[in-house]
């Protein structure tokens, strides 16, 4: 017990007296509480004192969206629940970008912010707004403490909501007489559900007869395929799914949250499909049955909803059944957790497997075949020597480079479209993260931290944008504070790579508000603490990120000069993968 905290005894009982921001603080570390990352203000300074005299894990960070986009990437790695905090009104309003995030990609997440005093709210109150109301679209569920004696029951229910069904974060809205106030506690009232400190919490499995018909479906299919999404990760089913895949012959093509859901080395990946392919989509427009697994079929992941094309069965497992047939007709509905649903099918389809093995041996032999014909086609893209770099050459580089357990962690826009459709994760598992929930630029950095804090023995390359770099330049700072050994790849093209790519296709090469200063930032992240090093040339490329991987004792900051040609920016290595063409509507 620390010394803010008085002990009564009522019979067989033992009653806690505690600030409502030390009940807090005491529940978090009930629930094993990792990496917190928030900044403090007036309403919740009791939280920020008992986390001292807790000794739990608190990092002050520069901006409120890095803070939650560090929780969101720690949570994605460790599938715990994330935690962050923020003071009232600009510091809760400043979450709203990553709490959409986390939201959309099916992310558990604690957010806590600070509200007025309720004695005084709506008397003009410092920095006082309706931050409930604007950050209620953000979250799963708001909770909101009017009552301190019920803390312990209300950070139970943000950990049960945060971990079960479809993930996502919850609010917990702490005004300022809570945080600061006294209230009496039961030692048995202060206690954490084990089942909720990980993702999933609560697992559901589909209707037999679902899959029954399913299984039906799958068996009878002589080209199937599976789509894969981020909910492959958010439900840990990649082990499932790669053995499903493996016992029937069933290639995998995934959507940037999904890359991982199988080894993208394995015979059976087909890689991204959607915006960008390599031959996914061709595969695609052949199958005559497929299986997409925790997949929301969004306008990336379809080419604008062109793809599938109508007409193929398709069977959809899904954690939330409004996401199943919401625009494209569905034969079967499987409505429950990924791994669960899949160890279903696996069982399902065990009779028979052998002999349909075989029967797609030809099938198989038609996608190695038309993997090879690509790699032919792009080799000179992917061992080019031309200066700047081009991001093709680069993203080769990290392929041969990279260990095993690597994990890459790409900011929003070009960033993610060039290493989702050319990085290559060597293993099944989350070795890649990217912010598809919001497609949110600025999550570079600040996603590195919190992946490498999530697991630290292993390295950590993000790779950012100048652009991306540019709004939270800051978390370079927390970076060197913490003393990550993250590994920061700054794809610098003086520009807003992908809005200048977009202005080309669409109007020939005019551009407005797209260019940016050529600024060195190898030079600017030694001044903040970290090793920075500049790449000019492709032959650099190896030995700088062997330097990185080596450097275990502050963070790297690879600076690449990459092309400035706007034609060559997005990522159409060949004509499958450059699916925009002028006249194009583009969101």
């Amino acid at each position: 017990m620390n010394d803010t905290a008085n002990a009564t005894d009522s019979g067989d009982n033992v009653r806690l007296v505690l600030s409502g921001g030390e009940a807090i603080a005491r529940m978090f570390e009930l629930h094993q509480v990792g990496p917190m990352f928030g900044m403090a203000g007036f309403q919740l300074l009791p939280f920020y004192d008992a986390v001292r005299n807790l000794s739990l894990e608190h990092t002050l960070i520069n901006d409120e969206r890095s803070g939650a986009f560090m929780a969101d990437a720690w949570s994605r790695v460790t599938g715990r629940p994330g935690v962050c905090d923020a003071t009232l009104g600009p510091g809760a309003t400043n979450l709203l970008t990553a709490l959409t995030e986390s939201l959309n990609a099916g992310i558990p997440m604690i957010a806590m912010v600070g509200d007025a005093n309720r004695s005084h709210a709506w008397k003009n109150m410092t920095q006082e707004t309706k931050q409930i109301e604007m950050l209620r679209p953000a979250v799963k569920e708001v909770i909101r403490v009017e009552i301190g004696e019920r803390i312990p029951e209300h950070v139970r229910r943000a950990y049960s909501v945060a971990t079960s069904g479809r993930p996502g974060p919850v609010l917990l809205d702490v005004p300022e007489d809570i945080s600061h106030g006294v209230f009496e506690y039961g030692a048995d009232e202060l206690y954490a559900d084990p089942s909720t400190l990980h993702a999933p919490s609560r697992r559901s499995r589909p209707a037999r007869a679902d899959i029954a018909h399913s299984a039906e479906l799958l068996a009878k299919a002589e080209r199937p395929v599976i789509l894969a999404g981020g909910g492959v990760h958010i439900s840990g089913a990649q082990d499932e799914l790669t053995a499903l895949a493996e016992e029937q012959s069933i290639p995998v093509g995934h959507t940037l949250s999904g890359k991982g859901s199988i080894a993208c080395v394995h015979e059976l990946s087909l890689g991204l499909f959607g915006r960008y392919s390599r031959t996914a989509n061709d595969i695609l427009d052949t199958a005559d049955t497929i299986l997409v697994v925790g997949c929301k079929l969004g306008e990336i992941a379809t080419k604008r909803y062109t793809i599938p094309r109508p007409g193929i069965p398709i069977v959809h497992l899904d954690i939330l059944p409004e996401e199943i047939g919401r625009w494209a007709q569905t034969e079967v509905a499987l409505c429950g957790d990924a791994r669960e649903g899949l160890a279903d099918l696996r069982e399902a389809l065990s009779d028979g497997a052998d002999a349909r093995r075989e029967a797609r041996r030809g099938f198989i032999a038609e996608i190695a075949k038309g993997k090879a014909k690509w790699r032919d086609e792009v080799d000179k893209k992917l061992t080019s020597d031309e200066t700047p770099v081009s991001m093709a050459r680069m993203c080769h580089e990290l392929n041969n480079i990279l260990p095993d357990d690597a994990i890459m962690v790409a900011d929003g826009g070009f960033a993610a479209h060039w290493t989702g459709l050319l990085y290559d994760t060597k293993r099944a598992g989350r070795g890649f993260i990217v912010d598809r929930g919001m497609a949110s630029i600025g999550y570079g950095v600040s996603g590195g931290i919190g992946a490498q804090l999530g697991a630290p023995d292993q390295p950590v390359f993000t790779l950012t944008g100048d652009g991306g770099l540019n709004m939270t330049l800051g978390d370079l700072e927390t970076a060197a504070r913490l003393e990550v050994p993250v590994t920061v790849i700054v794809v610098n093209n003086a520009a807003s790579g992908y809005i200048k790519a977009l202005q080309h296709i669409m109007f020939g090469g005019e551009y407005q508000s797209a260019d940016l200063s050529d600024l060195n930032y190898a030079t600017v992240a030694d001044h903040l603490g970290c090793q920075g090093i500049r790449v000019e040339h492709p032959d650099q490329l190896a030995d700088a990120f062997r330097t990185a991987l080596a450097t275990r004792d502050r963070p790297t900051v690879i600076d690449v000069v990459v092309t400035r040609d706007a034609s060559k920016m997005l990522p159409g290595v060949d004509s499958r993968s450059a699916p925009i063409k002028k006249g194009d509507r583009i969101a």
